[in-house]
């Protein structure tokens, strides 16, 4: 738990102002990094806003950002190597696994769970309004490169809804 408690610690540097943690896990995080299956050994934290994982490495971290509002689904698991988590947000499959049996998973679990409900995730931003319609694109378009940068939305789908937006224009 020494450690657990330490990558959270590390983790909330990079956690919004007024942003909290509600609960976190340890394990080993399934990723595909340049098309090959990497597996890296981190951290999944639940805020009141969001999914993150957490993983400190020689040089720097690893973060990665999963909102509410994009996991579609939530799904847990036990086998005799620990507990896994797996999640789907924006078309992606996020999977923790080798969490450790005496880790409070039910907490995590219910973190998660209440932060999905209806009417308790954080509300999308709007956009301003404008009266011939530019600023709706406009701001559009920047909240879909905050996604994409935030790695919700893969380039190819930001280039072809961005192309979309700019034939409104």
């Amino acid at each position: 738990m020494a450690k657990l408690d330490k990558l959270v610690a590390q983790a909330q540097d990079h956690l919004e102002p007024g942003e909290t943690v509600r609960a976190a896990v340890q394990g080993q995080y399934e990723v595909k990094i340049m098309g090959s299956d990497t597996v890296r050994a981190g951290v999944l934290i639940a805020t009141d806003r969001r999914l993150v994982f957490y993983a400190k490495k020689l040089t720097g971290y690893d973060l990665e950002s999963f909102p509410y509002r994009s996991i579609s689904s939530f799904e847990q698991s036990k086998n005799m190597m620990g507990h896994a988590v797996t999640f789907f947000a924006s078309g992606n499959r996020v999977h923790m696994k080798w969490i450790p049996i005496n880790t409070d998973l039910a907490a995590f679990t219910s973190a998660v769970k209440q932060s999905m409900a209806p009417g308790d995730a954080s509300p999308a931003p709007t956009a301003q309004p404008a009266n011939d319609g530019r600023g709706d694109v406009m701001a559009q378009l920047k909240q879909l490169g905050e996604l994409r940068d935030a790695g919700i939305v893969t380039p190819e789908e930001f280039d072809a809804k961005k192309a979309e937006l700019l034939s409104r224009l």
